[in-house]
């Protein structure tokens, strides 16, 4: 049920940021936030080796 939630949390996000920020705005987010999650994603995997 916690993920559930979760998902809640980010469906709202998204549906607020969308009405107030322009298309290009939420475009560049998007890419922004896209290129940070595979940035985390390989600094865990580089861990994780190092373990």
């Amino acid at each position: 049920m916690n993920d559930c939630s979760n998902l809640y949390l980010l469906s709202l996000v998204a549906c607020q940021l969308s009405e107030c920020l322009s298309e290009q705005q939420l475009e560049e987010l998007a890419s922004n936030l896209q290129v940070l999650s595979d940035l985390l994603t390989n600094i865990l995997i580089r861990n994780n080796n190092n373990k």
